[in-house]
């Protein structure tokens, strides 16, 4: 149950984000939404989107939405560019968000882990300052590029400025939150996790559309970004051993989502010669994405074992999980975490283990079934948002005390 501040109505929360527009951005609109009907006033700033988050200012369910026009860059001297880009914008926009609506704390989502230059001027002020860490950006950096240099060695040094400006951390995990404890020396007191879990009214359950199998009898669906890091070549190694190697032409793979690599693995998949079995439908409606992943048999999460993705939880789990869909995985950390007896998991980046559990998980509709159910179920009892936002709002009540009123006691996760 969502808890109300007494005084909440005359606090004002300014979001800052980067990397999606909202409300695309679900965590951060579920985020938005949480403090709205808790009573506080809730301004965002964050890059337009595709229609209709194009917008460069509108008002949507009571939240104020203040977007700059930023292009998505793929290379290490783009990434210095975009964020100095959104950097400019963030400061103008929180000054004229300041003199006019007010704020009382800004709240900062990373990527970037560049925000506390905003915040720091409006700490002077007296304003709070929250560190929503949604990345562990070093590790980022390193799965991206395959190097540690002086980028690395920066973004660590941004990372911990991050946590120093900090009153109160969120981390979307435990292994996040022991980054902001031990590399971030946030007292633990102050770190609280909010997990990622999607809304239960979002996440639908709905008959299946036979055409999306595009005259197959199965059908693999997977969601999420396009990027360099999300595996997506392993999954299209995968598609094509099935394919070719064990002569599996029953199946079709539909891969929901955009992003930078998104042209590349088009032309992988005409590569490998499985293009005839491969959808990408690009960035789509929701409810586009329901019904591929309603009509989805298997639902896969090609994420590379690295530092990042061991310790990172994708969201896109947790969505499969919410609509009862066996899911696929190489074995990580934080995904075994999320999604335990849901899952089967592939050795660490063996592309034939991870084709394997697909096709033994396909030839096993009562394994399938018992999967999806687990899922279901440790979705709506643990990890849907109405379980997170009152872990958020209680981040809320401490970051209005004194750091000295503080109990040694760790928050629960």
């Amino acid at each position: 149950m969502i808890f109300r501040r007494r005084d909440s109505h005359r606090k004002g929360v300014l979001i800052l984000v980067e990397n999606l527009a909202v409300p695309f951005d679900r965590r951060v609109w579920q985020e938005a939404c949480t403090l709205r009907d808790a009573g506080y006033t809730v301004s965002v700033i964050g890059p337009t989107g595709a229609p209709p988050y194009d917008g460069r200012f509108e008002v949507r369910d009571g939240i104020h939405l203040y977007r700059y026009p930023l292009v998505e860059a793929s290379t290490a001297a783009g990434y210095l560019r975009e964020y100095a880009t959104a950097l400019f914008w963030t400061l103008v926009l929180s000054i004229k968000i300041w003199a006019t609506r007010g704020f009382d704390a800004i709240h900062a989502c990373n990527p970037p882990d560049l925000f506390f230059a905003v915040a720091a001027p409006y700490k002077l002020l007296g304003k709070k300052f929250v560190f929503d860490h949604h990345d562990i950006n070093p590790e980022l950096y390193e799965a991206k590029f395959g190097r540690r240099d002086l980028y690395h060695r920066l973004l660590l040094t941004l990372e911990r400025l991050s946590f120093f400006f900090a009153d109160v951390s969120i981390a979307t995990n435990d292994s996040y939150r022991r980054i902001a404890i031990r590399r971030g020396r946030m007292p633990p007191s102050r770190v609280f996790v909010v997990r990622s879990g999607p809304s239960v009214k979002r996440m639908r359950v709905a008959a299946a559309d036979p055409s999306l199998k595009h005259g197959r009898r199965f059908l693999v669906g997977y969601v999420g970004v396009m990027g360099r890091q999300e595996g997506i070549d392993c999954l299209l190694r995968a598609a094509r051993h099935i394919i070719h190697d064990l002569g599996r032409h029953d199946i079709h793979f539909t891969l929901v989502g955009g992003g930078t690599a998104l042209a590349d693995m088009k032309e992988l998949a005409k590569q490998l010669k499985i293009d005839s079995h491969v959808t990408f439908t690009g960035r789509v409606p929701d409810a586009e994405l329901l019904a591929v992943l309603n009509t989805a048999d298997v639902c896969v999460n090609p994420d590379r074992a690295n530092a990042m993705n061991d310790l990172s939880t994708m969201n896109k789990i947790m969505e499969y999980m919410a609509l009862g869909k066996p899911i696929v995985q190489f074995d990580l950390t934080e995904g075994r975490y999320s999604a335990r007896a849901a899952s089967l998991y592939a050795r660490r980046n063996d592309i034939r283990d991870f084709a394997a559990k697909i096709v033994a998980l396909l030839d096993d509709p009562a394994q399938r079934a018992r999967m999806g159910e687990f899922g279901r179920r440790r979705f709506l009892h643990e990890l849907e948002w109405t379980h997170q936002a009152d872990r958020l709002l209680c981040a809320y009540e401490t970051l209005w005390q004194p750091h000295a009123a503080q109990h040694n006691e760790t928050p629960a996760t």
